[in-house]
Formats: C-alpha cells, sequence, structure tokens
C-alpha cells in the first residue's frame, strides 16, 4: 500500500499484509470481480464511555456542564440493555459488523475517527464535548482492518494541538492511513492514498465545515496544526478541490471526497451542499461524496453514476441512553458498502447493512427496524433521486429511479 509514513514499524507491515490479503480474496459479492468496494460509515466515536469499557482507559474527568465522569456513560447503557463485563475485548464494540465485513471484504474500509487518540490532558477550552480514546485502545481500530481514518472534523483537536500531535503517528504506527488533519496545511491537506492490489487506487481527500461545529480556529495554516477546513462552499473552494484532485488523480484512481458538514438532527438537505456535491462529481472528478455530521443517517443521491452521502450517520458512540430525537432512530445505524469501477469511476452496486447499538456494541437490526430504515430513507432519497430497496441477504439496496444501470445487483 502507497501510504504516507506506512514503514513505520511492524504494526504498519501487518496492515499492508491485511489489506493485500483482502484484495486477494475479494470477490466483490454480486459485483465485477474488477470492482473496488470501499466500507463506509460516519461518525466513530470510540473516546469517553467507550474508552471507559477498553483495557487502557483514559483518566474518566470530563469537563462538561452536566456528566463530569466519562463512566456515567457505561451506567446509562448498562441502564437501558444491561451489565457489561469490563474490560471488553478491542473487537467488542463492532460487534456484528465484523462478520459482515468478513462476508462482504471491502478492499478499503474508511471510517470518521470523532476522537482524538491522546494522553494529552489539555482540553480545548470554552468547548463542551470533548472526545479521547487512550493510544493504547487503538486496537479497537485495527479490529475491524479500519484502513484510514478521517480527521477533518469537530472532535480531532479536543485534547489540543498535543492531543492531535499525539493522534496522527498512534494512527500511522498502527498501520493506519489518516487524512484531514496534521501538524500544518502541507501535511492536513494530503491526500490518503491506498492501493488495491490488481485493481487501482483509492484516493481519499477530507474536509471539515465549520457548519458541523468545527471551530475556526482549528483551520490548519503553514505555521499551525489543524485541520483541513473547507470554511465555505464556494466556487473558489471548488476550484481549490478541482486543482488538487487533478494533480493527483490517475486514470483507474477511485477519488473519494470525505467532508464533515451540517448539523446533527433532522433529513433536510441545505441547496449550498447539494450544489457543492454535483459540483464535486461535475468539476473536481470526485467518485464518492462521503458526507458526515448528522447523528442518523439522510437521503443518498446518485448522481451521474456516482453515490453523494449527505450524512451517513453514526456508527460507533456511548449515546446509548441518552433521550432526546427519539423519531430519527439514532440506535439504527448503517454499514455501507460501495463498488465502483475504477476504470470509469461509476457505481456498480451500493448496498447497507443496518445494525442496532445495544450495550455500546452493534448488532443486526430486527427486520422490522430495517424496514424502517429502508422506508425512511426511500422517502427520503425519492426528491434525490433514489430509491431503496429490500436486498436478498438482509441489506438495503440503493439504485437510481432513473438509471438502473448505476447499480445494478440483486
Amino acid at each position: 500500500m502507497e501510504r504516507r509514513d506506512f514503514l513505520m514499524g511492524a504494526a504498519g507491515m501487518l496492515g499492508l499484509s491485511s489489506l493485500v490479503a483482502r484484495a486477494s480474496a475479494h470477490t466483490g459479492t454480486d459485483s465485477p470481480s474488477s470492482a473496488i468496494t470501499l466500507f463506509l460509515c460516519g461518525d466513530v466515536m470510540t473516546g469517553r464511555g467507550i474508552d471507559q469499557l477498553l483495557a487502557h482507559p483514559s483518566e474518566p474527568r470530563l469537563h462538561e456542564p452536566y456528566v463530569r465522569d466519562a463512566r456515567r456513560y457505561v451506567e446509562l447503557a448498562q441502564e437501558v440493555h444491561g451489565p457489561i463485563e469490563r474490560p471488553v475485548d478491542p473487537s467488542y464494540i463492532w460487534g456484528a459488523a465484523l462478520a459482515e465485513l468478513e462476508r462482504l471484504r471491502p478492499d478499503v474500509r474508511i471510517v470518521n475517527l470523532e476522537t482524538a487518540v491522546s494522553r494529552s490532558s489539555e482540553h480545548w477550552p470554552g468547548k463542551g464535548i470533548h472526545y479521547r480514546m487512550h493510544p493504547a485502545n487503538v486496537g479497537c481500530l485495527t479490529a475491524a482492518e479500519i484502513d484510514c481514518c478521517v480527521l477533518a472534523n469537530n472532535h480531532v483537536l479536543d485534547w489540543g494541538y498535543a492531543g492531535l500531535a499525539e493522534t496522527v503517528p498512534t494512527l500511522r504506527r498502527a498501520g493506519v492511513e489518516t487524512v484531514g488533519a496534521g501538524r500544518d496545511l502541507a501535511e492536513a491537506t494530503a491526500p490518503a492514498i491506498l492501493e488495491v492490489v490488481g485493481k487501482g487506487r483509492v484516493v481519499v481527500f477530507a474536509f471539515g465545515s465549520p457548519t458541523s461545529g468545527i471551530p475556526p480556529e482549528w483551520a490548519a495554516t503553514m505555521e499551525r496544526p489543524g485541520v483541513s477546513l473547507l470554511s465555505e462552499l464556494s466556487d473558489a473552494a471548488l476550484q481549490r478541490i478541482a486543482a488538487r484532485v487533478g494533480a493527483e488523480k490517475r486514470p483507474g484512481d477511485v477519488v473519494v471526497a470525505s467532508i464533515h458538514w451540517g448539523g446533527n438532527w433532522g433529513y433536510a438537505i441545505p441547496a449550498d451542499q447539494r450544489r457543492f456535491a454535483r459540483r464535486l462529481v461535475e468539476v473536481a472528478g470526485v467518485d464518492v461524496v462521503h458526507g458526515h455530521s448528522s447523528h442518523h443517517p439522510r437521503g443518498i443521491e446518485i448522481y451521474r453514476g456516482r453515490p453523494i452521502f449527505y450524512g451517513c450517520g453514526d456508527f460507533l458512540n456511548d449515546y446509548e441512553g441518552i433521550g432526546g430525537h427519539e423519531e430519527f432512530r439514532g440506535d439504527l445505524v448503517l454499514a455501507y458498502f460501495v463498488s465502483l469501477d475504477p476504470a470509469s469511476g461509476r457505481l456498480v452496486r451500493l448496498v447497507a447493512t443496518p445494525f442496532q447499538s445495544r450495550r455500546l456494541r452493534l448488532e443486526r437490526a430486527a427486520p422490522a427496524d430495517s424496514a424502517w430504515l429502508r422506508e425512511t430513507l426511500d422517502r427520503e432519497g425519492g426528491p434525490l433521486g433514489t430509491r431503496v430497496d429490500a436486498g436478498s441477504d438482509e441489506t438495503l439496496v440503493f439504485r437510481s429511479r432513473d438509471d438502473r444501470s448505476s447499480a445494478e445487483s440483486v
């Protein structure tokens, strides 16, 4: 795999071996063997309560207005669904998702990691929530063979510049690529390049929008660490992205633009987001727009044969037992499997597997819950030109209402 700083120890080599093995074994279920399949999900928050479950919990003191001890989030989950024996195995939090990853064998696994991975005690002042996972717990990411963590979000600097300075090398030593944050503007804006043996490359660019709650002062500069901040969804910003994609993209590459944007709740998609996402496809040559920040899945668009995720929804968090916004069913999450033709960049197949969070781990969603997700996303996808069908393998299948060839499958 062509990764920056990848040869940082044996863990990095293990990560390479894992990706090569997956590339060799992947058959692209119901997709041509030449297709590149991505696993995508929304926010993966392994700090706070989840960190307390693992073998090396951070010091639990929090700086939140209502909860002062991270262990309280474990207690809330137990009050709803029963006891959790601690410490848990690093793979515990993924639960049934691991079997699905093994079944579908995606070539590349990309998540938005919404957590600092650090021992830093320098929490960002004036910020209400601070997520942190102890570096010794990084095995909870490698347990799911994650290839790339997007860091352009509103929590990666929760524990200051010291926290970010520890997060990036910790992940890379574990064989996990990072994108969207770094020690300066050059590192924060550099793409992650993941080579899929025998198929091509996946090139990931990451951006964070202030609309997701990223403080403007978190923007990386030539002299300051930070995130790749997309300060506005303007034509000028689009042209800068297009130039960067054009400088990097080779024939046969699949380009992902991962964007942390928008609010946490609600299905409405702002007009400027939709316009910008479409222009990323039209002008910048992006093949997948991987949008996240919403705590629940939003409608998906298939535009010119390319999928646009406006909000993937959370995937792992410690919100179990916290009331509010029940109508959005934040306990239900989706693992997305996106197969693309690397020669054209067009979508071959898009499916999602529903899960439910219980005792801070993922279980397969019950049929009634899967049906609720299908109906909801079919309703929300209607105005975007997308329909959602029930797959024969208990997945949700996304298709363009206008172009069946964009996602032929089941």
